[in-house]
């Protein structure tokens, strides 16, 4: 294997269509195909996230207030647990597929085999910025890919690092970091990749798809939407409490896959309310203040959100402008026609609305645009799984909130509205691969009846066989 030089990156705003030639000229070489190579990327991954990790944690700190265990669990160990996973897998997920073939094609064999798709563009988001700049990354390392990793712009200080220690540590010449706003992912679209692989917000992805519709450039877009909690009147409570609290109040309920809102069963619902609001004071036990909000646009949406809204705040609700902080806000039965319940939160208000049954929680749900992720708490096994079944969405958790994003070995994505396409383990992978079919056939026999003039028997011969 070649060794390549892991210098210093020029970063910046590059000539898009000149860093795209270089990067298909390197991958036309079939170095980033070898899987000394792949692996050795993935290592290198490993290598950063374990001698970084107070870097990448005071970045995350600086840039959305995040504290050290949240950026480890949220960010560093999540994205170190899928390059561990990808490299314990590697080898399995690049083996040819053997396929059985139908009588008309024997003596033969087929095959799928995964080839690399080429040069992958990832445009990172904000909220999670090294794990949704890395951990697809992984991916597109382990499919054997040159990459462009642009981080977002408003996580200015991760960006920033991110830009230093990928190219300290990955391929400099295959793996590539680019700083900017939006003109500058316009301007790498209309370069054309081979994939592009986004995660944000539904408005920006339709700009992103867009953009990529030019080039027809494949994109898997990670969204997000309304992911509805909803709580059967057998739920263990108080597990329900914990569950979506913890991960509601992570990141200052600024996560695609957080609990948007909650359908409870009337018959509980008042019983779920003290104990979420007791279990957000325990969380917030010794706090000062609000949870801190990304920027000043977001901070303002959110508090229009609860001068607008109709329902009752029942805990919470207090907002601090200079700070840019909002306290976590528990608001009971808003009007389903106003804006805390039409658009996503993402935020730290969570609204709880009752309902006569599950049933009822269900129709509501599918009333909307598909979520990201659907989350139902019951003791019931046939009743949570119905619900999972009835529920068009990226994805469902049973008796828990969010988590299924942590297992590699399960796709991630949404669908309809909350995104397009899937990664994760060995599902970024294949994403981020060519599946291609090949079929090898011996020259004898040649069997002459299939090729014209065709005779009467040579075409009852031919329906048999096909």
């Amino acid at each position: 294997m070649t060794t390549r030089h892991l210098g210093d990156d020029v970063t910046g705003t590059p000539d898009p269509a000149g860093l795209v030639t270089s990067l298909r000229a390197l991958h036309a070489t079939g170095h980033t195909r070898l899987v000394a190579w792949r692996l050795a990327q993935l290592d290198a991954v490993i290598r950063l996230l374990d001698e970084r990790e107070s870097d990448l944690a005071g970045a995350l700190e600086q840039d959305l207030g995040r504290s050290e265990m949240e950026a480890w669990l949220a960010d560093i160990g999540s994205s170190r647990a899928e390059a561990v996973y990808a490299r314990r897998h590697l080898r399995s997920w690049m083996r040819r597929r053997r396929q059985r073939l139908p009588l008309h094609q024997w003596p033969g064999a087929g095959w799928v085999q995964y080839e690399p798709l080429g040069v992958v563009l990832v445009v990172g988001p904000w909220n999670y910025p090294v794990y949704l700049c890395l951990a697809p990354l992984v991916a597109a390392v382990a499919a054997g890919n040159c990459v462009v990793v642009k981080p977002s712009e408003l996580a200015p200080a991760t960006s920033a690092l991110l830009a230093r220690l990928i190219p300290e540590y990955l391929d400099v010449d295959a793996v590539k970091v680019v700083e900017g706003g939006g003109q500058l992912t316009q301007g790498l679209l209309a370069a054309g990749f081979d994939h592009a692989l986004f995660t944000g917000g539904t408005e920006i992805g339709r700009k992103i798809m867009a953009g990529a519709a030019g080039t027809l450039t494949p994109v898997t877009l990670e969204l997000g939407g309304k992911s509805p909690v909803i709580v059967a009147p057998d739920a263990d409570l108080d597990v329900v409490a914990r569950r979506v609290v913890w991960v509601k109040l992570m990141n200052s309920g600024q996560t695609c896959i957080a609990p948007d809102y909650i359908l409870v069963d009337e018959q509980v619902k008042d019983r779920l309310l003290e104990r979420i609001t007791a279990t957000i004071a325990e969380f917030r036990a010794g706090a000062a203040g609000g949870l801190r909000i990304v920027n000043a646009r977001q901070f303002d949406r959110l508090a229009g959100y609860l001068l607008s809204t109709k329902g009752t705040i029942v805990s919470g609700g207090g907002v601090d402008e200079a700070a840019l902080t909002i306290e976590p806000t528990v608001v009971v039965d808003p009007g389903t026609d106003e804006p805390l319940m039409r658009e996503e939160i993402f935020g730290p208000i969570l609204p709880v609305l009752g309902v006569d049954s599950v049933e009822e929680a269900v129709r509501y749900v599918n009333r909307g645009d598909k979520p990201l992720a659907v989350y139902v708490f019951s003791r019931s096994r046939a009743l949570a799984r119905r619900v999972v079944d009835q529920v068009p969405a990226g994805g469902a958790v049973i008796n828990h909130v969010a988590v299924h994003c942590l297992v590699p070995s399960l796709p991630f994505g949404g669908v309809g509205a909350s995104g397009m396409g899937a990664y994760h383990g060995e599902w970024g992978f294949q994403t981020l691969s060519h599946r291609k079919a090949v079929l090898a056939r011996s020259n004898r026999p040649d069997l002459r009846f299939v090729y014209p003039p065709y005779t009467q028997r040579a075409r009852r011969l031919l329906r048999r066989l096909l």
